[in-house]
């Protein structure tokens, strides 16, 4: 059962599709690399639809021939097209506030992302808002892989009871994720799923980060 925010000890938020607003620009870089291989190109509508995790299971949807191409390599054109123009992305609406008040009520923050921790921690520090982090926890490679064993590691590390956890996301993953780690989970529907997708798994799904603030 959900409780208010602030009766949880910790946060983990996810980054991409969560705090900052980079649907825009994955939607860009798959249509060039699919264009470049004649393939049909997608609009956001259809993004939110298919896009998954791990994200192999995306780039089968979108008709990507891995007998042709590895995957891995794939994988790399898109990251270094992505990270190219990353940082015309912004926070959502909202981010900055929200998280200031979350350190402000006593709860403890950490980054929860599929994205590579060296890359993460560069980005995040861009943006100006490492401080309001304990941990900033990211995968070894740039494949978008599972990220619940690096949860379940964080918690075991830091002796973390997994009902004082919950999990900020916009994804499917994030919410399962939640579970696996034993924590809860709300999901913001402004990301890389749509609403319809969310609204399935029956946790709390919202419309925007400063939404949350209704949860205090």
């Amino acid at each position: 059962m959900l409780k208010k925010i602030e009766e949880y000890k910790y946060i983990f938020w996810d980054w991409n599709g969560t705090l900052i607003d980079d649907v825009w620009l994955a939607v860009e870089v798959i249509n060039r690399m699919l264009k470049k291989r004649n393939l049909p190109e997608i609009d956001i509508k259809r993004y939110k639809e298919i896009f998954d995790f791990p994200v192999i299971k995306f780039y089968i949807r979108l008709g990507f021939n891995f007998s042709k191409e590895p995957f891995e390599e794939l994988a790399r054109e898109f990251i270094e097209d992505y990270y190219t123009h990353f940082n015309e992305c912004r926070l959502f609406a909202g981010a900055e506030s929200i998280l200031k008040k979350i350190q402000e009520s006593g709860i403890t923050q950490a980054i929860l992302s599929a994205s590579q921790e060296e890359v993460l921690l560069e980005k995040i520090r861009y943006y100006g808002i490492e401080s309001y982090f304990s941990r900033i926890i990211g995968l070894e490679n740039h494949y978008a892989e599972d990220k619940t064993d690096i949860g379940k590691k964080c918690l075991e590390e830091l002796r973390i009871n997994p009902e004082e956890v919950i999990l900020i996301g916009d994804t499917v993953h994030d919410y399962t994720v939640s579970k696996c780690i034993g924590g809860n989970c709300i999901l913001i529907a402004q990301g890389h799923q749509s609403y319809e997708r969310l609204k399935r798994l029956g946790t709390l799904v919202i419309g925007g980060l400063p939404e949350l603030m209704n949860y205090f």
